[in-house]
């Protein structure tokens, strides 16, 4: 006789994700749903396609144009030197203790970002910061007179890569601890040297984690606000600080249009997210 199941709901362990759903309705849902709405209003709520249309301004369409760029620079930049660092602690011998450090390091340098770190880099590499006023009155080397400028494009792409390195040894790590060390043995066995051991099967086997990792460093760029407000004042037309100046700010004022624009980047981390998603799941397959 098979014994009859009782159903006895849900129960009290379901209560510890009552906080992870709550935080999720009041600081994800709810903006969510209002920059949708937002975006299909006009000023006195009614409905209008007009926001829309203004994001085809040339000043908007750069400000698009500037933050991919910058995005794509810093994941380029972060995801190369963060992969070098990655496999240096995966695959090239560390010690365990400074695999463990550096592990630790790249988990809190990876959320040092916003306004600590665009103090640090001013600090550092302002025009009176300690290096330039170092380079300056040791090797007579004038920073910025030789075109360096923190406050630029490059200035804040510095910045950036500098939470895109340790983020990206972080994302990358497993894929390069489930390489198995089989493979490389079974390709010298045949003969292959260690070039072509990695283009054959190291590259093809890495390459969906590798993609994954960047696009999620891209997405990673894309929404930082904190950090290029701080450094830059304003300065390099962001789609980020441009909705900010349209929603709270004091000359630019148009609140649905900063719900567009927010609207667009939600469109482009979605995007981003899926790509990530997929990528992930492909490079999986090697990890077990």
């Amino acid at each position: 006789m098979d014994k009859l199941r009782i159903w006895r709901g849900p129960g009290l362990a379901w209560l510890g994700l009552a906080p992870f759903f709550l935080f999720a309705f009041a600081f994800m849902l709810l903006p969510a749903a209002s920059i949708l709405t937002g975006s299909f209003q006009d000023a006195a709520g009614a409905l209008t396609l007009a926001n829309f249309g203004h994001l085809l301004r040339p000043d908007i369409l750069d400000s698009y144009w500037v933050t991919i760029k910058v995005s794509a620079t810093t994941a380029l930049l972060g995801g190369f030197l963060g992969f070098l660092i990655a496999y240096a602690i995966s695959l090239g011998g560390l010690p365990k203790p400074l695999r463990a450090f550096m592990s630790t390091f790249s988990g809190v340098a990876s959320n040092f970002a916003g306004v600590p770190l665009a103090f640090a880099f001013i600090a550092t590499l302002g025009r009176v910061g300690l290096v330039t006023v170092l380079l300056r009155s040791v090797f007579g080397i004038e920073l910025y007179d030789s075109g360096f400028n923190l406050y630029s494009f490059w200035g804040l792409t510095l910045a950036y890569t500098y939470f895109q390195i340790p983020l990206m040894v972080l994302i990358i790590l497993p894929a390069l601890d489930g390489m198995k060390k089989e493979w490389r043995e079974a390709s010298e066995n045949l003969g292959a040297s260690a070039l072509q051991y990695w283009l054959h099967v190291g590259i093809p086997v890495l390459l969906p984690a590798i993609l994954a990792s960047l696009i999620l460093l891209f997405g990673n760029a894309f929404g930082a606000y904190a950090t290029a407000y701080a450094l830059t004042g304003g300065l390099i037309n962001l789609v980020p600080i441009l909705i900010g100046a349209q929603i709270r700010g004091n000359v630019l004022h148009d609140a649905q249009l900063g719900y567009a624009l927010a609207f667009g980047m939600v469109i482009v981390m979605a995007v981003t997210l899926l790509a990530y998603s997929w990528l992930q799941k492909l490079s999986s397959r090697w990890v077990k």
